[in-house]
């Protein structure tokens, strides 16, 4: 399996605080991983470096089969190259309905004034009909998205990213808030997706992380302290010690 993303000995301080330290690792083609490690670990951070939001002090990330530098990219280069990332908190329209919300996320350069406007193509309407289908919205495309469950408007926002077509998607904490049938329906969407493109969780909740079985990156002060599958990393006593212990 060849790397769509590999993060090169990185570290960035902030205030004389180094948040992520000589960190190292990668994702291969349409893998799903999951990151864990206890509050201050670095997760948010290595999140905000991979999307461009925060620049390392050292260090590099290459990109896809080209193996491009992310490095001095912007945020929106690296989202048009590919790089999708959905926070805790979901951030969809509230006043628009599930339809409208896709419709405006899809890949395109309009402007959001002029998507209310344009008028979609039939090939347009099919790809949201089918990203629907696959976050299980289908049925209530006409639903006001501010009237959705927690969970519901999670699957939204990660459809309105599908939408764009990335090939890496990072998802931040997505089982938070959500009942037992929406956070085992998560990771059959997770699942789902990684067979098409490569998934990032970044995660507190070690059932929903057993439930994607999958392989484990565990962070502690910034940098790898253990990998592997979850009952492997379970054992590491390291990893018992600052995260799993508390």
């Amino acid at each position: 399996m060849s790397d769509i993303l590999e993060v090169r000995g990185i570290s960035v301080s902030f205030d004389g605080f180094k948040a992520i330290n000589n960190l190292s690792f990668s994702i291969g083609q349409n893998e799903l991983r999951a990151i864990i490690g206890p509050n201050g670990a670095g997760k948010t951070t290595l999140m905000d470096i991979i999307t461009g939001k925060t620049k390392p002090d050292i260090g590099d990330i290459r990109w896809g089969k080209n193996n491009i530098s992310l490095i001095k990219k912007s945020e929106t280069q690296i989202a048009q190259l590919g790089v999708g990332r959905k926070f805790q908190k979901p951030t969809v329209l509230e006043y628009q309905t599930v339809e409208e919300n896709l419709m405006i996320s899809l890949k395109n350069s309009r402007e959001f004034i002029q998507t209310l406007i344009y008028k979609y193509t039939e090939e347009e309407f099919t790809r949201v009909n089918e990203v629907a289908k696959l976050i299980k919205l289908n049925k209530i495309l006409n639903k006001i998205a501010g009237e959705l469950s927690h969970g519901q408007k999670q699957w939204l926002e990660i459809g309105m990213l599908l939408a764009q077509d990335p090939s890496l998607l990072l998802v931040d904490e997505p089982a938070a808030g959500m009942t037992n049938s929406e956070r085992t329906d998560t990771a059959t969407l997770l699942k789902e997706l990684s067979k098409t493109r490569s998934v990032v969780v970044v995660e507190h909740d070690m059932d929903f992380i057993r439930q994607l079985n999958c392989k484990v990156t565990v962070l502690h002060e910034g940098s790898v302290l253990a990998e592997g599958n979850l009952d492997h990393v379970s054992k590491d006593n390291k990893v018992i010690e600052v995260y799993l212990g508390r």
